[in-house]
Formats: structure tokens, C-alpha cells, sequence
């Protein structure tokens, strides 16, 4: 975006009309990005296509073609969504969260914030006799992956080190080469649902059940679980409040939308019945 200021003249028109510097901020604001970035990749050529529609909506305007069908009902439409969306704006800036209100969700859900730190053991398999062509060692199957998992989590619940079982037995390189570390997991992270229910159930230290992916078995450990501090979650609530006070404004707005339908032919699609001489 050229850095000039907003009284800037930029072009003037074939009908002598000044166009600045502000007035193309404002429209730039309201395209689409395609739009956007091909007014800053080529502002000649943009600039000649905005006089073009200027001009050609003059000639539609003096023709009186923006008071016939369809192109009346065209710009009624096109207006109604554009003011509706405004309206819809304007609301939700008009949404007032108090810090005193973030607080108080904070504290009544911790439970969403928690985040918990795991190790982890991965047990692949692999019940396509092909996939071991060549690469020497053969996979597990599917039950012997589950059973290697359990007789894996049977040596946890004995004492067994799990950091040690973890470089004999995992089959996940990355972790592995990190005694395990596998990842900081959050009840918001984009994770498979049995991921998020066994690890938010761990308390620290504890091992999960054998948990099945596609592709092999994990038993995670919960090495650490704490909650995030309400100074770094602070913007995440004020938005999230945001968004549920808008949308319940909203709501309000859709409950109150009242239609009465008077033609039942209209909504099965079926014509009407002829009238009766």
C-alpha cells in the first residue's frame, strides 16, 4: 500500500472527478483479497477498470436500469446482505466484556485450560503382508500391536521404567530419540477424541490404556499437567465471550424473525388447484 496521506490526489477521471488517496483505502478495505492484491500488483490497470465501471454505472443509472427486473432485486439483495452484515458488526462491537467477567469463567473453567505435558510409546502395525517387502524386519498385525501394548502397560503398572521400554520398544523415531517426549496437549488442540478424553483424564504420572490410532497403539504418560494462567488466556476468553454474547444477540434477532406462511402450495412445490367457474 503506497505510504501517502489521505488528501492525496492519485488520478483524475475523464469527468474530471479527483480520486485521492483516502477514497482508495476505503475501497480497497471493502474487496475481496484476489481483488486486493491485483489493485497493488497493477494500480494502472486498476484504476482504469474503476473509471470503467464508473462510467458504465452512469450510463445504467440515466438508463433507469437499476429500477427494472432483475437488476432491482439484484441491488436490493446485494444491499440487504451488505447492511444485514453491518448491522451484525456493529453488534458484536457493541458487546462489552468486563475483565471482572474473564475472571469468572476462568475460574469456573480451569478444567479447559489444562494442559498436560506426555511421553509417549508407539506401537505400529500393519496387516499388509507387502509393506514389509524389502525392510527386513516384519510389522505387527493389528492384535499383535495390541497385545505388545498391553503387555507394555502391564510392565508400567509393575514399576517398569518408562523411558527405558520407550527406546526398546517405540516405534515413533522422533519421540523415541527424546526418551519419549511426544508433545504439551491442550483440551483445544485439534486431537482425535479418545486422545483428548484418556489424556484429560490422567492425573501426573499416570499411564493411559493402549490408545488405537489407524496406524498402531500410543500409551501416553502424563508427565505434567498444569492449567494455563488466566494472564495467557485472558484474550482467548474475551473473544470467546464476545462470540457467545453475539451469538445469543443473534439468536434473539432469529427468534423474533416471524413469518406467516399463507400459501402451503408454496413450500410443497405443487400448483395450485385451478379455479372453479
Amino acid at each position: 500500500m503506497p505510504d501517502l496521506p489521505d488528501d492525496t490526489v492519485v488520478a483524475i477521471f475523464g469527468d474530471g472527478t479527483k480520486f485521492t488517496m483516502g477514497e482508495f483505502r476505503s475501497v480497497y478495505a471493502a474487496m475481496p483479497p484476489a481483488n486486493q492484491q491485483m489493485a497493488l500488483r497493477n494500480r494502472e490497470q486498476w484504476l482504469h477498470q474503476w473509471e470503467l465501471l464508473r462510467k458504465l454505472t452512469k450510463l445504467a443509472e440515466e438508463a433507469k436500469l437499476d429500477q427494472e427486473s432483475p437488476y432491482k432485486e439484484s441491488i436490493q439483495y446485494s444491499r440487504m446482505n451488505v447492511l444485514a452484515s453491518a448491522q451484525i458488526n456493529a453488534a458484536i462491537n457493541r458487546v462489552v466484556v468486563e475483565p471482572a467477567d474473564i475472571a469468572k469463567y476462568y475460574d469456573s473453567n480451569k478444567q479447559k485450560y489444562t494442559q498436560v505435558r506426555v511421553k509417549a510409546i508407539y506401537i505400529a502395525f500393519s496387516d499388509d503382508a507387502s509393506s514389509s517387502a524389502g525392510k527386513g524386519k516384519k510389522p505387527l498385525t493389528e492384535a499383535e500391536a495390541k497385545a505388545k501394548a498391553a503387555k507394555l502397560k502391564a510392565a508400567l503398572k509393575g514399576g517398569a521404567d518408562f523411558v527405558k521400554l520407550v527406546k526398546e520398544n517405540s516405534d515413533d523415531e522422533t519421540s523415541r530419540e527424546k526418551d519419549g517426549d511426544f508433545a504439551t496437549l491442550r483440551s483445544t488442540d485439534n486431537i482425535p477424541d479418545s486422545f483428548r478424553a484418556a489424556v484429560f483424564a490422567l492425573k501426573q504420572g499416570e499411564v493411559s490404556e493402549p490408545l488405537k490410532q489407524p496406524n498402531g497403539f500410543y500409551l501416553l504418560r502424563a508427565e505434567e499437567v498444569t492449567v494455563r494462567p488466566l494472564a495467557e488466556v485472558r484474550d482467548e476468553i474475551y473473544n470467546d465471550l464476545k462470540s457467545v454474547r453475539s451469538d445469543e444477540w443473534l439468536r434473539g434477532m432469529d427468534r423474533d424473525a416471524k413469518v406467516q406462511i399463507v400459501s402451503p402450495a408454496f413450500l410443497s412445490g405443487t400448483p395450485a388447484p385451478p379455479d372453479k367457474k
